[in-house]
């Protein structure tokens, strides 16, 4: 996989203005994790019972810092897509939000190993609450157990059955965050492949966009993660694609035929190893003729959109998305008959 080398800001507000400087609980969080967690990752083996123990990490901490806004309403859904394939996840609808003609294909992340639907379920919450719309969200097979393209096949699944149900493609958004937008931008390629219609926009937050944490690695060499290293991080990500072929198309992306890909809205953390691939990707759709806004949040750790109850920012940065979200589904979201 061949990259665009990747320059480091002298200021990393340089390449999003108008964003606010990191707050001091923002930064003292991420020192916090960088003695704590960070330390910690690096000892957890990329096995079965490591995996066992970082979903349950994950999910307390997910549920104690990013809840699930009140009100919101859940349902379980479990479905055969239009190829046979089995579809799971749930709806998630932010309070007072009802059936609509949009929807929102939420693709969680953490490494294709760790998290769910009902882990993000607190981000998905805030995503529909102000939105107004409802929120799919996709529980994909998660390794070790299942390989690639196990995932990517369950979300090219998920986006058949919503269109089955009646969403037209122009009223779906796709959004993700990690391996998640990953996946997004795996989805989205393949459709532009077999001639058809893209979403209506995309929106990832912190997305990979290289497996091989070559782009992590040359991000490190200038600031270190405080979550986690590029090292570690790519022997997660290897439990799921350890049998396939590392120049694999659904793996190494090219943009050459990416023409028509949506409107793109990416957000990363000044502070994260993958703002080089949020950098990276974010020029690669340019380059391809893409409209895709991309911000660096100074300071900022991975996905912190999904911390509100510890990093201030996370709310501004969800309203930002939620507008870039209401901007391009354009007509507004008008009532519609329940889908199951």
């Amino acid at each position: 996989m061949r990259h665009q080398r990747w320059q480091v800001p002298s200021d990393s507000r340089a390449a999003s203005p108008g964003l606010p400087r990191a707050s001091r609980r923002a930064r003292a969080l991420s020192r916090i994790t960088a003695a704590t967690l960070r330390p910690l990752t690096a000892v957890i083996p990329p096995s079965g019972h490591g995996v066992w123990l970082s979903r349950r990490i994950v999910a307390g901490s997910l549920a104690i810092f990013g809840p699930v806004v009140p009100g919101t309403a859940v349902r379980r859904a479990e479905a055969t897509a239009p190829g046979g394939q089995r579809v799971r996840g749930e709806w998630v609808r932010g309070p007072g939000v009802g059936a609509a003609d949009a929807v929102i294909l939420y693709v969680h992340g953490s490494g294709y190993a760790v998290c769910s639907a009902r882990t993000h379920r607190g981000l998905t919450s805030r995503l529909s609450a102000r939105t107004g719309v409802p929120v799919f969200a996709c529980d994909y097979r998660l390794a070790p157990r299942h390989r690639f393209p196990a995932a990517a096949d369950d979300v090219r699944a998920a986006y058949d059955w919503l269109l089955e149900r009646g969403y037209a493609p122009d009223r779906v958004v796709l959004a993700g965050d990690s391996a998640g937008g990953h996946l997004a931008v795996d989805l989205t390629l393949e459709l532009i492949r077999a001639g058809r219609v893209v979403p209506a926009a995309v929106v990832m937050f912190s997305p990979l966009a290289d497996v091989t944490f070559e782009l992590a690695r040359a991000r490190e060499r200038v600031r270190r993660d405080p979550m986690i290293s590029a090292a570690r991080a790519r022997r997660l990500v290897e439990l799921y694609t350890r049998d396939a072929e590392a120049g694999h198309p659904r793996l190494a992306f090219t943009f050459g035929d990416a023409r028509g890909f949506p409107p793109t809205l990416i957000q990363a953390g000044g502070a994260e190893m993958l703002a080089a691939d949020a950098d990276h990707l974010a020029r690669s759709l340019r380059a391809a003729g893409a409209r895709c806004a991309l911000e660096v949040w100074p300071g900022q750790m991975h996905v912190f959109q999904a911390l509100p109850v510890l990093i201030p920012e996370a709310a501004p940065a969800l309203d930002r998305a939620a507008g870039f979200i209401r901007t391009e589904l354009r007509s507004g979201v008008a009532p519609a008959k329940e889908v199951s």
